[in-house]
């Protein structure tokens, strides 16, 4: 069951988006049609099974380096699977681009913060990323720092992409190759009111050095707070700065331009347990997390449960978000329907594409899939 008409609800929302972002579908760079590939789910998904025809940009995930030398620990096992991971791409598809990400949410001890401190570091970490990367057939490189946590530490990655776009520059001159990709995952505001210190991206660095920003636009809700239900994902919030519009409209406001911005989408939903069966909607009072882990259910999690349950499927207008539930299980995430809504979003902001985290989680290429075909291109 859907309680509104998709139609009106599509025409509804990008008609929204036009008149609130104040920009139209406009031609830029090639699009960007990326995703990243967790290596952590490998042995469930080998690279061979991902359909190269939906994606420009897949993205390895993740090395991470080591917190005293700043260089990778490659062991042989690990070199193959990379060294399998580009080869693979390139034989099925030789126009997709291979990156690497390094980093990721969670690392103990982060290791970016006193590597991108001094000079000999920052030189040490950029020279081994920029090895890695033609030692195993990458096309670029991807850097998740979760997150600088203070002007200084801000700062630092400003010299840190400022250095590595010089030497990304020397390498591809001296050896006559192509010079790699440079890209940064990053929060979903280019300023941060949370996480420590208020502070701000260094924007300009970003614009100078990057070839564009992931822009992680998901996990505005979550198991951190159980006392209400959330659009972990919104698109737009009446109530609140936790937003897609309003996270990517402050990059733009910051000087990084749309053609280096991209949109980033989850493969992944968020579950709560309803406090009152009967107060289902977004915002609804809850009592904890719901099914999953850490109250997270996979894309094709969500579709197993809502087929197995009988879940009612319901569209938030406000917040641009779906969400299903039965008794006082609620889970929001994305659908073929919201995604082509988002998709229709970030043309209409001009920005240059969007990526999923991650593809593994999509159930049957469904959901990257209908991104792909909703990407309007121009002519």
């Amino acid at each position: 069951m859907v309680s509104l008409n998709f139609m009106h609800f599509l025409s509804f929302i990008y008609s929204l988006c036009i008149i609130t972002t104040g920009y139209g579908v406009m031609a830029s760079s090639p699009a960007v049609k990326a995703g990243y590939y967790y290596s952590g789910a490998s042995h469930n998904f080998p690279p061979s099974a991902i359909n190269t025809s939906l994606l420009t940009h897949i993205l390895y995930a993740f090395l991470v380096p080591n917190n005293v030398t700043f260089e990778f620990d490659i062991s042989n096992s690990e070199a193959e699977i990379l060294s399998n991971f580009t080869t693979t791409l390139h034989h099925k598809n030789p126009h997709v681009k291979a990156l690497y990400s390094i980093g990721g949410g969670g690392i103990d001890p982060n290791p970016f913060a006193p590597m991108a401190s001094k000079a000999s570091s920052r030189r040490t970490f950029i020279h081994e990323t920029i090895e890695v990367a033609r030692k195993y057939g990458f096309d670029g490189l991807d850097l998740d720092w979760e997150f600088p946590e203070s002007p200084k530490e801000m700062d630092d990655f400003a010299h840190l992409l400022k250095e590595w776009r010089h030497a990304i520059q020397e390498e591809a001159r001296s050896t006559n190759r192509p010079p790699l990709l440079l890209t940064a995952a990053v929060y979903y505001s280019a300023d941060f009111l949370t996480y420590g210190s208020r502070r701000s991206y260094p924007a300009a660095s970003i614009k100078e050095n990057l070839d564009w920003i992931n822009v992680m636009c998901y996990d505005y809700h979550g198991s951190w707070d159980t006392s209400v239900t959330g659009a972990h994902a919104a698109l737009f919030d009446p109530k609140t700065n936790l937003s897609s519009i309003y996270g990517l409209k402050s990059w733009i406001k910051a000087g990084v331009p749309g053609k280096k911005v991209v949109m980033g989408l989850p493969l992944y939903g968020k579950t709560w347990k309803l406090k009152d069966p009967n107060l289902h909607g977004v915002g609804a009072p809850a009592i904890g997390v719901g099914p999953g882990d850490e109250g997270v259910l996979l894309f094709s999690e969500v579709e197993a449960f809502n087929k197995r349950t009988k879940a009612t499927i319901a569209y938030d207008v406000d917040t641009a978000s779906v969400y299903s539930f039965t008794g006082t299980t609620w889970v929001g995430y994305d659908d073929a329907l919201s995604i082509t809504v988002k998709i229709g979003f970030a043309q209409a902001l001009g920005l240059r594409g969007y990526f999923f985290w991650a593809i593994s989680y999509d159930n049957q290429w469904k959901i990257t899939t209908q991104a792909s075909r909703a990407w309007i291109v121009d002519k």
